[in-house]
């Protein structure tokens, strides 16, 4: 595809996408009242106009035509109100919707994958037809293939009797004739979207050719003669003039005057009636505009209408878009280079060339520069960031589908949709969250509202999806009230499975939870449709930590589990603070860091265990030396020589001992060499490193794996 074709197949698919997410979302909730509100039926019948419209254009025939039959069905349903449809038919309205949504959703994901699309949608298409016909108590239509024979014996446009401006013998008392651009191509289908366009405003009219949705032969035509709409009232004019200004790729138009009837209506006495085609002219217009281009369609309609008539003109007209659309490949290019700028500042201010110089000014920019380039830093972040409310929302019809098929009375609770992270991110959580969803509710919840009452429990279950800001990270919990998880039934499977690497005396509570999420475990003894609890598990926890998150499972048995999904809120440029030990130099995300202080040996004390701790704020927190973890070569050994930097992540509070803060610094996060997976670095504390302004790499610290890591 060239340029031009690709960016509008990208609109599509966003569009498109946005609109089957709305359509989701209103199904679940009108299902929920077991009714379409009147509102709901004219979104719906919105929706699928549009989709109709645009696969159209786009030649995408499964889709077109099925958003064209449920359009169809809600335009029954629209003219005749929900009342028509029997109560015990309304069920089936949602059931067949939701089936279509599907239909039409893997049509789109054929679109977004290069793969062709379903040729025989016959199935589908005759199940709307039949409901259709069912609520408005009309027999099945006819065979298709009558359909199309009967179709073939309509004559075409081109041998119809063009007697009036090339459009069939039409006795509407006015036409517009629009030429389109030349060489825009698909002119028959920019003529449907216009088409579209005006019967949005429900106005009396009739278009030639009249075969532009299903003949890209009719392009021809308009090309060689004009793309024609016929009006029954004056009034209507202006209307339409609006919606072919506010057009793309509309050459000019013509406002033109029926001359046959103009010949009826002439007097006898008349010698020369006036035989060709008539401009509107106005009693006050000062001349007739016989063509209105696109560039100046505005005064060109403005000579030919009164005053009054131009008072709601400026309705009619564009409406200037406070929102656009980029492509997500921009915006990876966009961080790329501000990631590149912050380095190149880095290396600027840090060059050993000016190290003990005295330069007042220089310094001077310099902090302006970094004021500009963190700002900068800031919108190409914020241009990323989405709330998580799209992913969350999808999960009602993962729940709403395996009620029915399960035969469970669960209730979904989303709270935090609107917090948000970066694009990139929201994309690589969406299967995970799916997939614990799906755990929750095939083994999560009970199988009966009886089984629920015995153990003193509200009969209808209950899944909560939430999300939550924590400084740096978003906090995903997925949390049911059902069974919950036996840590013993757990760790004999995992025995069994040769799967422990110590005695099992040894095990925690979390270390056995833990072991849901290693490959291949499973507590279930059945396969199922739905994934069990834990299978699959492995397979989140690696998508989470792709995205450089982590999970955890607590679980309390009879009272119900949570998974917890603990994901950066972008991976791409953080706050960090440089410190020191001994020759090496690592990173500290400032968002983890709540204080930094010098202590005495007195101020330390030890646990029961003999670790050190230290009082902050009236709590005693413990103290991590990093020398020691990583076994890293320093001079600073003893406490009062050093520093502690008090740092927290989720709940985890502790403190580093370091030998020196150097600074703050926004570093660029980048990933660390794929080789280095073998050694378990997700596990070492370490998130990633960068490249600091001298050109060396410092690691960047996890306070959270950091302090879990320590504890083994």
């Amino acid at each position: 595809m060239d340029n031009g074709t690709d960016s509008m197949l990208d609109m599509y698919l966003f569009e498109t996408n946005s609109l089957m997410e709305q359509l989701d979302e209103l199904l679940i909730e009108a299902e929920k009242v077991e009714d379409f509100s009147t509102d709901d039926v004219n979104e719906i019948f919105r929706i699928m106009h549009t989709i109709k419209g645009s696969s159209a254009m786009m030649e995408f025939g499964s889709l077109n035509q099925i958003a064209h039959h449920i359009e169809d069905l809600f335009f029954y349903i629209r003219e005749n109100g929900m009342d028509a449809i029997a109560p015990d038919l309304k069920k089936n309205l949602f059931n067949l919707m939701f089936k279509s949504t599907d239909m039409l959703r893997s049509e789109i994901e054929k679109v977004e994958n290069n793969e062709p699309l379903t040729v025989n949608i016959d199935n589908i298409i005759g199940e709307i037809n039949s409901f259709l016909n069912k609520i408005s108590n009309q027999p099945d239509a006819t065979d298709s293939s009558e359909s199309a024979e009967a179709a073939s014996d309509t004559p075409s446009v081109e041998e119809l009797n063009m007697e009036l401006a090339n459009c069939p013998d039409d006795n509407a008392p006015f036409f517009i004739k629009v030429l389109f651009e030349e060489g825009c191509g698909m002119e028959n289908l920019r003529a449907f979207m216009l088409v579209n366009a005006l019967q949005d405003l429900q106005l009396n009219f009739r278009f030639y050719p009249d075969d532009v949705e299903t003949n890209s032969g009719s392009s021809q035509t308009i090309i060689d003669n004009g793309f024609f709409l016929a009006l029954e009232e004056e009034d209507h004019i202006e209307k339409v003039i609006g919606v072919i200004t506010s057009t793309s790729h509309i050459q000019s138009y013509e406002v033109i005057e029926n001359a046959r009837l103009k010949k009826a209506d002439a007097p006898a006495t008349d010698p020369s009636p006036q035989a060709e085609p008539a401009n509107i002219s106005k009693p006050d217009a000062p001349a007739p505009a016989q063509v209105a281009s696109a560039g100046n369609a505005e005064p060109a309609a403005k000579q030919t209408q009164s005053p009054a008539a131009n008072a709601g003109r400026s309705h009619a007209g564009p409406v200037k878009q406070s929102l656009i659309s980029v492509n997500l490949s921009k915006l990876d290019a966009l961080v790329a280079i501000v990631g590149e700028i912050v380095i190149t500042e880095s290396m600027v201010t840090s060059s050993p060339d000016i190290q003990g110089l005295k330069l007042d000014n220089f310094m001077k920019s310099t902090r302006q520069l970094r004021k500009l380039t963190k700002d900068l830093q800031d919108i190409a972040m914020s241009l990323r960031m989405v709330p998580v409310s799209g992913v969350f929302q999808k999960m009602n019809r993962i729940v709403r589908d395996m009620k029915q098929k399960l035969n469970k009375d669960v209730r979904l609770t989303i709270i935090g949709e609107d917090t948000e992270v970066d694009k990139s991110i929201v994309d690589g959580i969406s299967d995970p969250i799916m997939h614990i969803v799906r755990n929750s509710m095939d083994h999560g919840v009970e199988v009966s509202s009886e089984e629920r009452i015995a153990a003193g429990k509200d009969p209808q279950a209950e899944i909560i999806l939430s999300a939550t800001h924590t400084g740096s990270e978003v906090i995903i919990k997925v949390e049911d009230d059902g069974y919950g998880m036996d840590t013993e039934k757990i760790l004999a499977k995992a025995a069994g499975n040769g799967m422990l690497t110590k005695p099992e005396s040894e095990y925690t509570k979390k270390e056995i939870l833990g072991l849901l999420l290693l490959p291949g475990f499973s507590t279930n003894e059945q396969v199922t449709e739905y994934s069990g609890r834990g299978v699959g598990m492995d397979v989140v926890k690696r998508n989470v930590e792709s995205v450089g998150g982590t999970v955890s499972i607590s679980s309390e048995l009879g009272q119900g589990s949570c998974t917890t999904l603990k994901i950066p809120l972008t991976m791409a440029i953080v706050d960090g603070m440089e410190i020191a030990v001994g020759q090496s130099i690592f990173t500290v995300p400032i968002a983890n860091i709540r204080q930094s202080f010098k202590v005495s040996n007195e101020d330390v004390v030890y646990d029961a265990e003999g670790n050190e701790i230290v009082k902050c704020m009236d709590e005693f927190y413990p103290i991590i030396r990093v020398h020691q973890l990583y076994n890293v070569e320093t001079e600073i050994t003893n406490i009062e020589d050093g520093i502690l930097i008090w740092v927290e992540a989720s709940d985890t509070s502790y403190c580093l001992f370091v030998d020196e803060l150097l600074g703050e610094q926004q570093v660029v996060v980048k990933p660390l060499p794929a080789y280095l997976n073998s050694f378990n670095i997700k596990n070492s504390g370490i998130s990633g490193c960068t490249i600091l302004g001298n050109g060396n790499i410092s690691i960047i610290l996890d306070i959270l794996s950091l302090y879990e890591m320590a504890q083994y």
